[in-house]
């Protein structure tokens, strides 16, 4: 029997690939399989950690503009250990795994502080700069979580790019400059870029501006007053005009242009990136579809299984590509609620909660509770599998 694992972090619990291991220790216990343990994110918070556990690697540490302007420390991650026929149509053989919350998140910017008009995503170029001269030429980038709304002009001119005003000096790196931009130039970009592939995990449709762009729809959240927004949609407005004017690109209804405050945008139109789901992503790079084709069982799951869990998130992204070639999935998670019944309806056969005795959270959420829940639930859950069998 082959078993194919992939299930996504217990956050607060277990990481994806330890998650991943425990079960395979619950199924070997009870039975002989070729199991084999596939590290899942969906592009967001925790990718790059996911991803070097389950592929190899290793974690940069990089000191960055962080998004008030000050210095702070961020990590993003190297896969290097790339097979000859894989890195074929890869320019260098190294891929850079990022985080664009690492240098612009919101998680960074105190709640007395929030405002995007003060905030850049100037570290965030910073870091492509840094993995580029480290030799990667491909990368994974997840623009979830931002505190920013410069349409990446911060970004652009860590890579070189700039932006004038009427006096033809240069704008400043936070959303407040978007609407002083009546030029820019290109010839200071780093030549590498051209030789670089972006994919940008991009989970939403907003375009740039309007009623359903980055500043009206996320602009609250990152501390936005109705008067902020209408100033910081009216700067990506006249951004993106003279982006046009300069470029020719007119890119700005675009869906996905409006995430990550207008980073989208920037990565699409300068930087020739792609903008897809961040689980499709994720999944195409760690080959799950490969190790499918000839699987008995795929297993996925997270930390709370729910209707949100049904709208796409990275358990029914594993289950669909599953059900694509006939699979039976699996899904084991650290609770369940009612409306969970929709993942059903989404490719999950059966889910299972992996508590086993009445606990607090707190109690349900230490390492190894949840490590010794997990094997135990899915040596149960294969135990019946086996009895099926006989």
């Amino acid at each position: 029997m082959k078993v194919v694992i992939a299930i996504d972090s217990l956050k607060g619990s277990l990481s994806s690939m330890e998650a991943g291991k425990a079960i395979s220790e619950g199924i070997l216990d009870v039975m002989d399989a070729y199991v084999v343990v596939k590290p899942l994110a969906d592009g967001g918070e925790g990718t790059v950690d996911a991803l070097l556990a389950g592929m190899g690697g290793k974690q940069i540490e990089l000191e960055v503009t962080g998004p008030l302007g000050d210095k702070i420390t961020c990590t993003y991650g190297i896969l290097d250990d790339i097979s000859k026929a894989e890195s074929s149509h890869r320019l260098s053989g190294k891929t850079a795994i990022i985080e664009m919350a690492a240098a612009a998140g919101i998680k960074l910017v105190p709640n007395h502080l929030l405002n995007p008009m003060n905030t850049t995503t100037y570290g965030v170029g910073e870091i492509i700069k840094d993995a580029i001269y480290r030799g990667c030429r491909d990368f994974i980038i997840g623009i979830g979580g931002s505190s920013t709304n410069d349409g990446g002009i911060g970004m652009l001119q860590a890579l070189g790019y700039e932006f004038y005003d009427t006096t033809g000096n240069l704008v400043g790196i936070q959303g407040r400059e978007l609407t002083k931009i009546v030029g820019l130039s290109t010839e200071g970009a780093l030549k590498e870029l051209k030789e670089c592939r972006f994919k940008i995990a991009c989970d939403v449709n907003n375009p740039l501006c309007g009623p359903l762009g980055a500043s009206h729809i996320f602009g609250p959240q990152k501390g936005a007053t109705p008067e902020i927004i209408e100033v910081l949609d009216a700067g990506l407005r006249n951004y993106s005009d003279v982006v046009k004017n300069a470029l020719g690109k007119d890119t700005a209804a675009i869906p996905g242009t409006g995430a990550a405050g207008g980073l989208g945008y920037a990565f699409l139109t300068f930087l020739n990136a792609t903008l897809e789901s961040g689980i499709s992503i994720i999944l195409k790079e760690i080959k799950l579809e490969e190790d499918i084709l000839d699987a008995d069982y795929v297993i996925t799951g997270e930390g709370k299984l729910d209707s949100q869990t049904a709208m796409g998130k990275a358990p029914i992204g594993v289950a669909r590509l599953a059900k694509k070639h006939g699979k039976k999935v699996i899904a084991f998670a650290g609770g369940t609620t009612e409306d969970a019944v929709e993942c059903n309806n989404e490719g999950i056969d059966a889910y299972f909660s992996i508590l086993q005795l009445p606990m607090t959270v707190e109690e349900a959420m230490e390492y190894e509770v949840a490590k010794k829940n997990l094997r135990s639930r899915a040596a149960q859950v294969f135990r019946l599998i086996k009895a099926v069998q006989s």
